[in-house]
């Protein structure tokens, strides 16, 4: 059992909280969550032939009613948000971008007025470049216009991509013009960027930068609806946590792209694990599923009380991989009140469950459970395992892909 982190890097992410200014919006001050149409829907515009798959008003009407009525609302999936696709292919005679008019009758005004009635907020998309990464207009030469736009339709979120720049420098400038410009609107809108994702792997990414002008931000490929897609965000956070973690806090977050519970591609012990490790790493929670038809398991998992907990934990520090042992990595998160969150996670894709054990003083940098620590699991089901004392093993069956999700507060 061998440590993941060269001396020092640990004990830096453990106990140093960023000293970064965040984004001067008082937003996000703990992750985002809510819902996003891309990985789901994608940029499906056939509304004839296809009415129920359509990035349409109806669509975003659709998912409204069902956030408010079946508890995702109350579980603090608040925003709603339109990704790429729903613009018309031209801007209007004043050079406003606009919704197309067959797939959005009642403009974005209309359905912000009803997704706020329903105590939910609306997240819309636009790109940095002059096309987005569909091809419709993009906000180059128009940052300061859009962004009163998107305010004057009522809108709470603004995811905005990396397409069609033109140059590193272009595309720096346009994410602290859009970042200036929305501030300025004088609205409450939180400001999603891609800018870290565009930089690499040409330049290294300036963080302590882009927390000043974004919310959060992502950092690697569009995850798709497979294992093979969720190892490789794990594996890549893991190899970058020494320059990322740091910077996570209040204001601006790491974001390892969308939920895909609930789809296609990922067996139960995969969901358990992308849910348990969202968490650990203070991911922003965007589920991109369809929520008209969704299994109750998968709504349980990802309404669940204590893994959202974790998530949303006000100290918030991103987690961290501590340990890798062969097919099983040991990561933990500081959490508030003297607590962490532990998870367990098993990479291997063949056989059955296989027992990791491992010392309670790998845990906090030693001081997780000194003198002694209870130990609740919390996924895949919630149980209480008991009292330790900071010398104790602890013995963690896990199934193959899976993840064990563990909460360790000191006594």
């Amino acid at each position: 059992m061998a440590p993941r982190w060269v001396a020092g890097v640990m004990a830096a992410a453990v106990m140093a909280v960023a000293a970064v200014i965040a984004l001067d919006n008082g937003l996000a001050r703990t992750p985002p969550m809510g819902w996003l149409h891309w990985e789901r829907f994608l940029c499906g515009t056939d509304c004839a032939d296809h009415p129920s798959r359509c990035v349409s008003e109806q669509l975003f009407v659709e998912m409204a009613d069902r956030m408010a009525a079946e508890g995702w609302r109350d579980a603090g999936y608040e925003f709603l948000c339109i990704d790429d696709c729903w613009m018309a292919p031209t801007r209007d005679g004043q050079g406003r971008l606009r919704a197309d008019p067959e797939r959005f009758p009642g403009g974005i005004r209309r359905l912000a007025d009803y997704v706020h009635s329903k105590g939910l907020k609306l997240g819309i998309y636009s790109d940095v470049g002059s096309k987005t990464c569909a091809g419709f207009p993009g906000s180059y030469g128009h940052y300061e216009l859009d962004a009163q736009t998107f305010a004057s339709w009522g809108v709470d979120l603004l995811k905005f991509d990396g397409c069609n720049s033109g140059s590193l420098e272009q595309l720096a400038e346009g994410y602290r013009r859009m970042s200036l410009a929305l501030n300025k609107t004088g609205r409450s809108i939180v400001y999603a960027c891609e800018w870290p994702f565009y930089l690499r792997p040409m330049h290294q990414p300036n963080y302590t930068e882009i927390k000043q002008y974004c919310n959060h931000w992502r950092n690697f490929n569009d995850v798709y609806d497979s294992w093979n897609s969720i190892k490789s965000i794990l594996e890549w956070t893991a190899l970058h946590q020494d320059s990322i973690v740091k910077i996570a806090g209040p204001g601006g977050w790491n974001d390892p792209d969308m939920l895909v519970i609930g789809n296609f591609g990922l067996s139960w012990d995969q969901s358990v694990t992308q849910m348990a490790m969202w968490a650990i790493m203070a991911a922003p929670l965007f589920m991109s599923n369809d929520l008209r038809h969704i299994s109750p398991e998968a709504k349980c998992l990802l309404q669940n009380k204590e893994v959202i907990a974790i998530n949303q934990d006000p100290l918030g520090r991103q987690g961290y991989q501590i340990l890798k042992d062969k097919t099983f990595e040991l990561w933990e998160r500081p959490l508030s009140g003297r607590a962490y969150a532990v998870a367990v996670l098993n990479q291997q894709e063949i056989g059955g469950p296989q027992n990791f054990t491992f010392s309670l003083t790998f845990l906090g940098n030693g001081l997780a459970c000194n003198p002694a620590c209870s130990v609740r699991q919390v996924l895949p089901a919630s149980r209480d395992w008991g009292v330790y004392s900071w010398t104790s093993f602890l013995s963690v069956e896990v199934n193959p892909t899976g993840t064990v999700l563990l909460k360790v507060l000191a006594l």
